[in-house]
């Protein structure tokens, strides 16, 4: 019997976003080390065989950018100005979420209260070691993965809690309309549901936007 080889894993497609430096940046210490915090990260990442797609600067362009590129993962790379790269950084994010990890020197309670509100999964300071970035950035994904369960538990339960209130104010119109008590209504709910082969809430709501148009 052939085995079937199995395939490495994919390796995580990331993006680095950097704070846009002004000119003249080699003449100012404190932007010089910025930019080889910036290197060093870049260097780690590769080490620890990570795809780097793209470091891209957090300006106008950027979620244009990230929405060509489709990494899994945005790594923002912000000693300063990090307010700015924040504001771009969300922006990308609003329509696909995904894993975003802030590296900084910036340990301030208040910045980074603000980066996890913004949607940081991982907000990490002086943290540049290389074989301290994989198993950072798998404690990022794995957050990230369970806020996501999170989210989309809450979004079914909404779901449902509306399709409920839908149907009972479907049963109330034809316990109106045809005299039917509440068991009654429910059945030919269901009825109507199976014979056209909708599910109860679409049924529901179909009654309602009749009445609507009725009314």
């Amino acid at each position: 019997m052939t085995r079937t080889p199995t395939l490495p894993p994919r390796a995580l497609r990331i993006v680095v976003v950097n704070t846009v430096l002004p000119e003249g940046s080699a003449h100012d210490e404190s932007l010089a080390a910025q930019v080889r915090r910036g290197s060093a990260l870049r260097i780690g990442l590769l080490e620890a065989g990570y795809d780097i797609v793209a470091s891209l600067p957090a300006n106008f362009y950027l979620p244009e950018r990230i929405a060509q590129l489709q990494p899994d993962l945005i790594i923002i790379d912000a000693e300063s100005n990090a307010r700015d790269v924040l504001e771009h950084v969300v922006i990308t994010s609003r329509d696909a979420r995904r894993p975003i990890v802030m590296f900084t020197e910036d340990a301030r309670t208040t910045s980074m209260d603000a980066a996890m509100a913004a949607g940081v999964s991982a907000y990490i300071v002086a943290g540049l070691q290389t074989e301290r970035i994989r198993p950072m950035l798998n404690v990022a994904m794995a957050r990230f993965g369970q806020e996501q369960k999170l989210l989309t538990e809450l979004d079914e339960a909404r779901q449902k809690l509306d399709e409920r209130k839908v149907i009972e104010r479907a049963k109330g119109i034809l316990m109106g309309t045809q005299h039917l008590t509440e068991d009654q209504a429910y059945q030919k709910l269901r009825s109507m549901a199976m014979n056209r082969k909708l599910k109860l809430a679409e049924i529901a709501r179909r009654i309602l936007d009749l009445e609507d148009l009725l009314a």
